[in-house]
C-alpha cells in the first residue's frame, strides 16, 4: 500500500503536527479494515512536505547547528512518519480487535551513480527563493534551480534516480517467510527510501537525491513477490482527459490500455504518470493486481467495485485470491480482471483544484 502525501497532510493546511496526526488518524481506519478483511498489509509512504519542513529548519538554524544532508533528512522522516503510522494504525487495529504489531524499518535504496538524473536534476525540493537567493545558492552551493511562474519563486532541483535495489529486502523477506507476515504490518521505504550509491566492499554512501516513492513501492512489491500493489492518492480513480469535456474515469482496465494512454501523454509528469509507470512495472514484473484509488474508495476498490484496477490473470486459475501488498496467502477475493477495453468507473464528484497526486 503506497500512501500519498494526502494521507499524511491535508492540502491547504498549515502543516502543524496536530494537523498531520489528525489526517493520519482519519486514514488509519481504512488501512485497519484492509487487515481485518484478511489481507496482509505492507505500507510505504511519501515524505515531500516533511522533508521540505526539515530543509527549512536546517536553513534557519544553520548559524548555530550545522545543516544535515538530504539523505539524513530522508532518514529522519522515515522515523517521524513511521512513528505516526505505528501510533495511529495500531490504535485503529485495536479498535477492530485485530492484534498486529506495526513496525518501521529504516530502508536504503541503491541507485546508480551513473544514472542520467544526476546530470539533469528535475525534482523540486524545499521552499521558494527570491531571484537573489537563487543566484547565491547556485554560486555558493552549486544548486540547480528552476523558476515556478505560478508561485513566483525559485526552487532547488535535485536528481531523481531510478531505484535499483532495496538493501533491507532480505531481512523483511526472511521475517515474512518465518510467519511474521500474519502478525506484523511493516512500514517500509518511506519517501522512496534513502538513496545510496555503492562504494565497494559492502559500503554505501547517501546522496542528495529523491527517489520516486511509487517506483520504490513497485520495486519492493516485486522483490517480495507480492500479489497486489495499491497506490493511494487523492482522486478515486485514474482519469483520461482530466478536466476536459471528454474526461473519462477508468475502472477495470488493462495493461495495454494504460500503456496506450501513457504513450499519448494522458497522465501528467510528476503527478499521475509516475504512478502509472510504477504500476506497469509491477505488473510486467510478475505482480497480479494494481489498484489506484483514494482512501474513501479503498475497501470497495479491493473488492473490485471502485477505483482503477488492472488484474493480470493467471491462465487456467479462475478466481485466484489475492492480498493487498503482501506475500500470496490472502483470504479475500481479488478485484475482477478487466476486459479488452477500459471500463469507466462510476464518475466521482469533481474536486476543486484538479488532480493532486
Amino acid at each position: 500500500m503506497a500512501l500519498g502525501g494526502n494521507a499524511l497532510q491535508r492540502s491547504g493546511g498549515e502543516g502543524t503536527w496536530a494537523e498531520t496526526v489528525a489526517q493520519m488518524r482519519a486514514t488509519a481506519p481504512a488501512l485497519a479494515r484492509v487487515v481485518a478483511e484478511g489481507h496482509e498489509l505492507l505500507v510505504t509512504h511519501g515524505n515531500g512536505p516533511q522533508v521540505g519542513a526539515l530543509l527549512r529548519e536546517s536553513e534557519l538554524s544553520s548559524r548555530e547547528v550545522p545543516p544535515r544532508p538530504l539523505p539524513v533528512l530522508g532518514a529522519e522522516t522515515e522515523g517521524q512518519i513511521g512513528f505516526l503510522i505505528q501510533t495511529e494504525l495500531t490504535a485503529a487495529l485495536e479498535r477492530l480487535r485485530v492484534p498486529r504489531t506495526v513496525a518501521t524499518v529504516i530502508c536504503r535504496v541503491e541507485v546508480s551513480p551513473k544514472d542520467p538524473a544526476f546530470r539533469t536534476p528535475t525534482k523540486p525540493v524545499g521552499r521558494y527563493y527570491s531571484e537573489n537567493e537563487a543566484r547565491l545558492h547556485r554560486k555558493s552551493d552549486g544548486w540547480a534551480m528552476t523558476y515556478d511562474g505560478a508561485r513566483g519563486g525559485w526552487r532547488r532541483l535535485v536528481p531523481s534516480p531510478r531505484p535499483i535495489r532495496w538493501l533491507e529486502a532480505e531481512l523483511v523477506r526472511h521475517l515474512l517467510r518465518t510467519g511474521w507476515g500474519s502478525q506484523w504490518v511493516p512500514v517500509l521505504t518511506g519517501g522512496g527510501g534513502i538513496p545510496v550509491v555503492p562504494k565497494g566492499r559492502g559500503v554505501y554512501e547517501g546522496v542528495d537525491a529523491v527517489i520516486d516513492k511509487d517506483l520504490t513501492a513497485s520495486l519492493v512489491a516485486r522483490e517480495l513477490g507480492l500479489d497486489t500493489l495499491a497506490i493511494v492518492t487523492d482522486v478515486p480513480a485514474v482519469a483520461v482527459g482530466f478536466g476536459r469535456p471528454w474526461e473519462r474515469w477508468l475502472g477495470a482496465t488493462t495493461i495495454e490500455a494504460l500503456e496506450t494512454c501513457l504513450a499519448r501523454g494522458e497522465f501528467a509528469e510528476g503527478s499521475m504518470a509516475p504512478k502509472i509507470q510504477a504500476g506497469l512495472e509491477f505488473l510486467r514484473g510478475g505482480g497480479r493486481h494494481l489498484i489506484i484509488t483514494d482512501i474513501p474508495s479503498l475497501a470497495r476498490s479491493l473488492r473490485g467495485e471502485a477505483g482503477t484496477r488492472v488484474s493480470r490473470a493467471e491462465p487456467g486459475v479462475p478466481g485466484r485470491t489475492s492480498r493487498a501488498a503482501s506475500p500470496r496467502r490472502s483470504r479475500t477475493g481479488a478485484p475482477a480482471s478487466g476486459g479488452p477495453r477500459a471500463r469507466p468507473a462510476t464518475r466521482p464528484a469533481r474536486r476543486r483544484g484538479g488532480a493532486r497526486t
